[in-house]
């Protein structure tokens, strides 16, 4: 018996390990592609995802992931946006979500969205997952390919735990190999964050250009089908894993940090797939996640570029493919109700072309009509 619960928490530890470091696809194309502007300070930036994810580590005690506001970091890196303006749409947005979360709205929203229709949902995030993996692999075939299979052939032997980590330092150390004198210029030195002050101007930008569209990426697809994914995986921790708890930790977090050069950072659906399908369980996850972005970010600071450049984007692209394509199978495909799989068809698939908000908007609104349509025609029997 005790060695059965060692060989359980062995296995569970390596998991989080794995888990851990399983979402580098959804962050670091976006991290690296705004440290290299050159516009805002690593140093914050790094020990900002670091703080966040000690957060969830503490609050949530499950592997809630953390990343980057893809909205902001679009903006950010095709109009070039100062840090000010940044910092200011990081405070902006934690504070509308905090008001959201305290006043019952995203709760209430989560009682209201029904059930084929977050069901939908989960096909879309895992579908948009699978087709940015595909995106990754293809930047360079031959090392996605030979990741993906390498990450099968793991899945499929007692390594399967640390299927993801292994597949990641594997393909890092190969780049190392490859690279033309590696690391060469790294100092280690202390770092601390830059304080970014910001005004009305900023504000109103931010508010003009940026609020709108990622507030509403934010509420669905970083706190609804977090918090609904969350709840499938863990529903002994619903309660602590709430939509209005997920949604006050990302305000008030941002409203905190964003002064400190922080990024704007929520929590995600498809990460949360990800770390769950390589292992992750516990607290373990995002604690070492957050100790390795504070570590980087104190000791290396604008130097941890570098390191994230090291890790093939194509080696992490088979990653999300698999956790994509698990997460988007649902029994629910096979055994619903022609109404409810219409719902579920058509809130996935405007999900994945389209965006998580207009998914869930129109998968409601058909959910809205066809239970109309059914009642009516019932009536009239």
């Amino acid at each position: 018996m005790f060695q059965s619960f060692k060989s359980h928490s062995k296995h569970r530890y390596l998991g989080d390990l794995s888990g851990a470091f399983a979402d580098l696809g959804t962050f670091l194309p976006i991290v690296i592609g705004v440290l290299t502007l050159q516009k805002v300070d690593p140093t914050g930036l790094l020990i900002g995802f670091g703080l966040f994810a000690l957060v969830v580590a503490a609050v949530y005690r499950r592997p809630i992931p953390i990343q980057p506001m893809k909205v902001v970091a679009a903006i950010a890196i095709t109009q070039s946006l100062d840090a000010q303006t940044i910092a200011a749409t990081g405070f902006l947005l934690g504070l509308t979500v905090v008001l959201l979360s305290l006043f019952g709205i995203l709760d209430l929203l989560a009682r209201k969205i029904p059930t084929p229709v977050m069901t939908g949902i989960q096909l879309g995030v895992g579908l948009m997952l699978a087709w940015a993996g595909i995106g990754l692999v293809i930047t360079d075939p031959w090392t996605g390919i030979v990741a993906t299979g390498l990450l099968f052939l793991l899945l499929a032997t007692p390594l399967k735990p640390i299927a993801a980590v292994a597949i990641v330092i594997g393909a890092c150390l190969w780049s190392l190999s490859t690279a033309q004198n590696p690391l060469t210029d790294l100092h280690l030195a202390l770092h601390t964050p830059n304080w970014t002050s910001f005004g009305w101007p900023q504000l109103g930008l931010s508010a003009q250009t940026i609020l709108l569209p990622q507030l509403s990426l934010t509420l669905t697809n970083a706190i609804l089908a977090t918090a609904a994914i969350a709840g499938h995986y863990f529903p002994e921790d619903k309660q602590r894993i709430s939509p209005t708890r997920l949604g006050f930790t990302t305000g008030a977090v941002n409203l905190l940090l964003a002064p400190f050069g922080a990024f704007p950072m929520c929590h995600g659906a498809g990460g949360l797939v990800v770390q769950h399908r390589f292992g992750a369980r516990s607290w373990l996850a995002p604690a070492l996640f957050g100790i390795t972005m504070i570590t980087l970010g104190v000791l290396l600071g604008p130097q941890a570029l570098q390191i994230l450049l090291l890790i093939p984007l194509a080696a992490v692209g088979a990653l999300l493919i698999y956790a994509g394509l698990d997460l988007a199978w649902h029994k629910s495909l096979t055994s619903s109700t022609p109404l409810d799989l219409s719902v579920i068809l058509l809130t996935g698939i405007c999900c994945a072309t389209i965006n998580v908000a207009v998914g869930l908007l129109i998968g409601w609104g058909w959910f809205l009509i066809g239970r109309s349509l059914f009642l009516n025609k019932n009536r009239t029997e």
